[in-house]
């Protein structure tokens, strides 16, 4: 009997006290926070937003692009004020698509129907503007995106001339590349455009559903995305920011959701699906990044403006 419980104490493996290590779980996307906007035309109302841009002072301001207008917002949705109608004088617009805030405070909206970009203080005072229609080095067709990082240079998506070019605060010209095709460093209408802390330029690549990254000066870095309904993947995507820990957002737009990336394109989250309700979409097109982790997204066909955390 002894030596039946000898050899069975040699066959029957020794037990570990150790925990084997826990499948990692994936990260929690933001949480909805809160949501301002309906249909309309009065103060606060939205028609198809496609433009969010956060100012150093946490004000919110909105490329309320069917009412042919900016308005500003507090962090939380509260109205403050707003400028422009439809025209073509100075400080009016033909359907803005995106809006951009630099360090200083001034406004500079993508007026993507008048072929310009028009700038102002944060009140809506007019203070410049530059571009025509065209296809010659500072001129637009169809600017979509625009983008102030902190060296101040003002970059812009140059949706329909397949390119990005690059000013001074004033309107200068500095460079420009692209051109259209589906190669590295080419475009096919791109949308949407942000520059992160250390200077690197986000586009998204729209109808090539993908995501390019590249230097200030326009050096091809790298590139991700590929059109499908999976994580990474993309069916049109429009706005794109970028916050100060290096993720990078997206707003897919018409899968109606947002995903997350590293500042390298890999994947880290997503959240959203087609509807109504909180934290729901209907053809997002703008994103921003705001302070303390906050996220805005213009939520275009519902006609408001949601925020997450």
């Amino acid at each position: 009997m002894l030596r039946f419980l000898v050899l069975l104490t040699l066959l029957v493996p020794a037990c570990s006290t150790d925990n084997p290590a826990a499948p990692k779980a994936p990260p929690k996307p933001p949480q909805f926070v809160a949501k301002w906007g309906h249909d309309g035309t009065a103060a606060g109302e939205l028609r198809y937003p496609d433009g969010v841009a956060v100012a150093p002072n946490g004000a919110v301001y909105v490329a309320d692009t069917g009412n042919s207008r900016i308005q500003r917002f507090d962090s939380n949705g509260g109205y403050q004020t707003e400028w422009g109608y439809l025209g073509i004088d100075d400080g009016l617009f033909y359907a803005p698509e995106a809006v951009a805030v630099d360090n200083a405070g001034a406004v500079y909206v993508a007026d993507t129907f008048n072929h310009r970009v028009e700038v102002f203080d944060g009140d809506g005072q007019f203070l410049r503007k530059w571009g025509t229609i065209g296809s010659a080095p500072g001129e637009f067709f169809y600017p979509s995106a625009i983008a102030v990082d902190d060296s101040g240079r003002v970059f812009v998506a140059d949706r329909n001339n397949h390119r990005v070019q690059v000013f001074t605060l004033v309107g200068t010209l500095l460079r420009e590349w692209g051109g259209q095709g589906a190669g590295t460093g080419q475009f096919d209408t791109p949308r949407g455009l942000a520059v992160d802390g250390v200077g690197r330029v986000y586009v998204s690549d729209s109808n090539n559903h993908r995501v390019q990254a590249f230097t200030s000066t326009g050096a091809f870095v790298t590139a991700w995305g590929g059109v499908g309904g999976g994580d990474g993947q993309f069916d049109l995507a429009w706005g794109v920011a970028a916050d100060a820990a290096g993720n990078v957002y997206v707003a897919d737009s018409n899968l109606n959701r947002v995903q997350k990336f590293t500042k390298d394109g890999s994947f880290v989250a997503k959240w959203g699906t087609l509807g109504t309700g909180d934290g729901q979409f209907t053809y997002p097109t703008g994103v921003a990044v705001g302070g303390s982790g906050t996220i805005y997204v213009a939520d275009s066909n519902n006609r408001r403006v949601q925020k997450f955390r």
